[in-house]
């Protein structure tokens, strides 16, 4: 092998390493974009995939979290868009919501954890009924914890859109988590 067929193994290599400290994330993105916990899994295996083929690509030093989201996002669109295999409301298949963080409760019993799961299956269903230009915003930035300029990057447009975007699906997310609020409210008088 000669010394540049090295250099790029080794950046091809690094480039690999610091992407898998990203896995989980993309994977909370993914489950949130695609159909499914399968479909999701083929997306993240697809944005490696091209994250490696492009390697060169990748400035060391920037965000490769943000590099490595704009790619699975593009090949969501490539595939998932061409196939409408769009996440459905009729669709009846939520993926596990163990990937939200909660902080600790003061009283994590079981009450608590039942109501926290019912909640999270709420979120997962509104998300689900929301279009996808309000839900991609929402997953970057409630989600993924990327700043508004960062999903402008990913998502290619300005940062005004993303911000109206994302206000107006918290706004759906808002009307559907209190017409949910308000069934339980009626539910347990």
């Amino acid at each position: 092998m000669s010394g540049e067929g090295k250099t790029e193994s080794v950046k091809r290599t690094a480039i690999a390493t610091e992407a898998m400290t990203h896995l989980d994330h993309l994977y909370r993105v993914a489950l949130h974009l695609a159909k499914g916990p399968a479909d999701a899994d083929d997306l993240v295996q697809e944005t490696f995939v091209r994250a490696l083929a492009a390697h060169e690509q990748f400035d060391p030093g920037t965000n490769m979290k943000a590099w490595l989201t704009k790619i699975l996002y593009n090949s969501f669109f490539d595939h998932y868009r061409r196939n409408k295999r769009w996440l459905s409301a009729e669709d009846g298949t939520q993926p596990e919501f163990e990937h939200w963080q909660h902080p600790a409760d003061l009283n994590s019993g079981p009450e608590s954890h039942v109501l926290r799961k019912e909640l999270d299956d709420q979120i997962v269903q509104g998300l689900s009924k929301i279009p996808e230009e309000f839900r991609a915003p929402i997953v970057l930035v409630d989600i993924g914890d990327f700043s508004y300029g960062e999903v402008a990057a990913i998502l290619s447009c300005p940062i005004g859109t993303i911000r109206s975007r994302l206000s107006r699906g918290r706004k759906l997310m808002q009307q559907y988590l209190k017409a949910y609020m308000g069934d339980e409210e009626k539910n347990s008088r």
